[in-house]
């Protein structure tokens, strides 16, 4: 089999970052570990390979939606569909390892919608028969981006109606390569201020449906249509609205 990983690196943010987008990690390198055994338990450097004790990282600053994540269905709302909405630490890990299509959205421009008509089109653009508990990941391209102060203000914005399609059909995870499902946040902020009407910032988070999002991919350009499986198990956060994820595609040797 081959592996094709999905997932940006975990890395310290860059001087310029949103501060609620912010990583910084601590590292603990060779040197310090070894004076830390000392410390602890008595043993010099000398009594260690090469004088060096252990390296160690510290996340002093993480969030779960900062890098490549699964979004709980906990992140739209409180209730869904009447019920208290799950954490992701409550969903079936059954989700999560499930044959994968992607479908090119990258003819999208920024803050355009993506319809169920899209959708439909590029499913059967690559001739691929839907199944319940398929991973559908739109590629958009904006991975390339990833990391630029711009990056939030890519995408295009699925739409409530094209989420719901899909959920429909039985997907409960779906997946995109850009900063998040719904499109940029400055786009959706200005329409919504301008019709002051609920339902249009966020609308496709918020369509009252419990499912999955998967959110910051890289490289789905990188996959062919379809024939691999999506690993993409979240952490295990307890009472989270989202896990930082590995996701990788498994394909055929």
């Amino acid at each position: 089999m081959r592996i094709i990983d999905l997932s940006a690196p975990i890395a310290p943010s860059a001087p310029d970052a949103a501060p609620f987008e912010r990583v910084e990690i601590r590292y603990t390198a060779h040197a310090e570990g070894a004076a830390q055994v000392q410390a602890m338990l008595g043993v010099p450097p000398d009594l260690l390979r090469h004088g060096e004790g252990w390296a160690v990282e510290e996340f002093t600053k993480l969030g779960t939606h900062s890098v490549t994540h699964v979004d709980a269905p906990w992140h739209y709302n409180s209730e869904i569909q009447g019920r208290r909405s799950a954490t992701i630490d409550e969903l079936p890990l059954e989700w999560f390892f499930r044959d994968g299509v992607v479908l090119n959205m990258t003819h999208q421009a920024d803050g355009e919608r993506v319809e169920a008509g899209d959708v439909e089109a590029a499913l059967a653009a690559v001739n691929y028969p839907l199944k319940p508990l398929d991973i559908v990941l739109l590629r958009t391209g904006r991975d390339a981006f990833y990391g630029r102060p711009d990056y939030v203000l890519r995408g295009p914005a699925v739409s409530p109606d094209a989420t719901r399609w899909l959920f429909e059909r039985g997907v409960r995870v779906m997946g995109i390569d850009a900063w998040g499902w719904d499109g940029p946040l400055d786009r959706q902020a200005m329409e919504a201020l301008a019709q002051r009407q609920p339902g249009i910032f966020w609308a496709a988070h918020q369509c009252d449906l419990p499912y999955s999002q998967i959110e910051r991919l890289v490289n789905l350009g990188a996959l062919p249509p379809s024939g691999f499986t999506v690993a993409c198990f979240p952490l295990k956060v307890k009472g989270g609205s989202a896990g930082p994820a590995r996701v990788v595609a498994i394909l055929p040797a």
